[in-house]
């Protein structure tokens, strides 16, 4: 579409795209959100730099999209229960760090986040990038054949590869950062795996590493040797696009045909981040 009020430009042939002209502290104008909003159905995942966003600022533009999602085991702000505070500090060496394997946030919920926002309020000299996929073309790219496989296919998601009480070590690894664990984690939820989009129409892939843990009415075998042949397929890099993250930059991305992962390169530094979400609908 034609921009009249910002400017956009995208940084890779799959997905992504930067938006300029858009004071985000600011109260936005009708015209102006929704050319935002159209960039964010258009490219599924878009970026602003050199915002100065207040946890409120950032809350006030997070809920022009819909309400915040819910947020369970990872420990918010004390004053802004909608903000979680994504935190690697420097001396949490060779720690896992949050966010990093490929996946669409929180797909264990029975409704997923529709979108995230990621704010940056201190990044590394270097490194601590994120990586985003298209899950559009990541469907659109499969044969024929596993178009008609996957069409019918239920996936099995779950939170217990990340939030049970057998995973509590590894967030115990990063100092700046409260995850509290428990079995509530091994509760489990069902998603189509090819979800259509409810308002751009189009398919999507919707399995991811973390949190898809089997299919229904398939054995734990035969599931994961699906499931990883159809995560490898959404994981190549010409489905990919990479943020090089600056301070006062902020990203937005539609879970519901986007997957990420972040790059954990940056040992020795300290690294900041505000995430909200917005909340989502069941998957059909």
């Amino acid at each position: 579409m034609a921009y009249e009020t910002i400017e956009v430009r995208p940084i890779a042939g799959a997905l992504g795209a930067e938006i300029s002209g858009a004071d985000l502290s600011a109260p936005l104008g009708n015209q102006v959100f929704a050319e935002i909003h159209q960039a964010f159905l258009d490219h599924q995942v878009i970026f602003f730099r050199d915002q100065t966003l207040t946890p409120d600022q950032q809350k006030a533009f997070t809920r022009r999209f819909g309400p915040f999602g819910e947020t369970p085991f990872v420990t918010t702000l004390d004053d802004h229960p909608e903000i979680i505070e994504v935190v690697k500090q420097p001396g949490d060496r060779t720690a896992y760090n949050f966010g990093g394997n490929w996946h669409s946030d929180f797909s264990f919920q029975p409704q997923p986040p529709m979108a995230t926002l990621l704010y940056s309020r201190e990044v590394p000299p270097y490194g601590g990038d994120t990586l985003f996929a298209n899950m559009y073309l990541a469907y659109e790219t499969l044969t024929p054949g596993m178009k008609r496989i996957a069409d019918d296919l239920i996936g099995v998601h779950s939170a217990r590869r990340s939030y049970s009480p057998a995973a509590q070590y590894q967030h115990d690894q990063l100092s700046g950062m409260e995850v509290k664990t428990d079995d509530s984690a091994y509760a489990t939820v069902e998603h189509p795996v090819v979800r259509t989009h409810p308002e751009t129409g189009r398919k999507a892939l919707f399995v991811n590493r973390v949190y898809t843990v089997g299919l229904k009415d398939f054995s734990k075998t035969e599931g994961a040797a699906l499931l990883d042949l159809l995560c490898r397929h959404a994981e190549r890099p010409e489905l990919t696009c990479r943020f090089n993250w600056t301070e006062g930059a902020l990203a937005l991305w539609d879970n519901r045909c986007v997957q990420h992962f972040a790059v954990n390169d940056y040992d020795g530094y300290r690294r900041v981040m505000h995430r909200t979400t917005v909340a989502g609908e069941r998957p059909v």
